[in-house]
């Protein structure tokens, strides 16, 4: 298997490009499906989710639009428990229907946030949408309307996510490879 090292860790490859660009594309005819009529407004959380827009939003075949948020809640390999919005959201969300992308979601703590958050400017519905789901780590009770990935509770970068802002852009996906 191919390996990376980035700063002080190691990583291997756990999937390809390939199988997950053919899940975003599943996800996307389902979405399309979902939406019919609706023209949702897809709000990227930046910056691990900017891959996966990009490659979801080429994937849909019903109008619709996208913005960016931008929240931090990671320092090296671990949450730091606390989410702060850097930029927010310009858009007028009254009646609108909104669903969130998100490139992974753990805890749940940030989801539960940004929900919170738009509830506030009276949205039709909020939907989230996530590239990697953690099942084992989630801490709040949250709706999940499109998951891509279930996976085990191992550190991983790639496809925009990263470690400590390196490897965002590796193609694939990668998880640390314990060290004895």
């Amino acid at each position: 298997m191919s390996r990376v090292t980035i700063k002080d860790k190691t990583f291997e490859v756990s999937m390809s490009e390939e199988q997950i660009k053919q899940r975003i594309r599943e996800v996307a005819q389902q979405i399309s499906h979902d939406m019919e009529g609706r023209n949702p407004l897809f709000l990227a959380v930046l910056n691990g989710a900017f891959i996966f827009a990009a490659d979801l939003m080429r994937e849909m075949t019903i109008p619709c639009e996208i913005s960016f948020v931008k929240l931090a809640s990671y320092q090296g390999t671990t949450s730091t428990g606390k989410i702060k919005e850097v930029f927010g959201i310009n858009e007028d969300l009254t009646g609108r229907t909104v669903i969130i992308l998100e490139d992974i979601v753990e805890t749940g703590l940030t989801i539960k946030q940004m929900i919170e958050s738009l509830g506030t400017r009276n949205p039709a519905s909020v939907h989230v949408c996530t590239l990697f789901f953690k099942p084992e780590r989630l801490q709040e009770d949250l709706q999940l309307d499109y998951v891509a990935f279930s996976i085990p509770n191992d550190f991983i970068l790639g496809y925009g996510l990263d470690y400590d802002q390196q490897g965002r852009g590796l193609k694939d996906l990668y998880t640390l490879v314990s060290t004895p």
